[in-house]
């Protein structure tokens, strides 16, 4: 299998698909509760929760959305717009997959995207359309060269990267 960093080094397509799974824990949305400085209690407190029609307490809608962001940084995507549809909760414990796929691309790798993160019963959690810059002939040099070198950024399908160092 080729890694998507790997993909975007020989260059992105329109009907490219990447796709991820991930399983959030509570001390991950703990740490990102710090990190956003989102406390609402609907992703802490249970009786919360429950006034909003969730069974528990929710992981933030943005971390689940993060998965995006990860394959998004794989390929070398840079994001000009996201517009995100939440469309139901994803519990701790939860294990989501996000799915991409590139919709179109012009001239000047100005690109499009449709990202769908689905629960494992199939149930769809989140829809989003994506703009961006996909890398072009230099970005992908680049990326060939940091790929040759080891590339310690290179966190191919949801392995976790090496810290870098200054």
């Amino acid at each position: 299998m080729v890694s998507f960093r790997k993909r975007a080094a020989e260059g992105l397509q329109v009907g490219d698909s990447f796709k991820i799974s991930r399983t959030f824990k509570d001390d991950e949305i703990n740490l990102f509760a710090r990190i956003s400085r989102d406390y609402n209690p609907v992703h802490f407190d249970a009786r919360f929760a429950k006034t909003k029609n969730f069974s528990a307490p929710i992981c933030h809608g943005l971390l689940s959305a993060s998965l995006v962001t990860e394959i998004g940084g794989q390929i070398g995507w840079l994001a000009s717009g996201i517009n995100f549809r939440f469309k139901g909760p994803v519990y701790p414990g939860e294990t989501i997959t996000c799915t991409w796929l590139i919709t179109a691309i012009d001239q000047n790798n100005r690109a499009k995207a449709f990202v769908t993160i689905t629960k494992e019963n199939g149930v769809t959690v989140l829809e989003a359309e994506i703009t961006g810059i996909i890398p072009g002939i230099e970005e992908r040099k680049v990326l060939n060269q940091m790929l040759s070198e080891g590339d310690p950024t290179n966190g191919l399908t949801g392995e976790k990267t090496k810290p870098l160092t200054p």
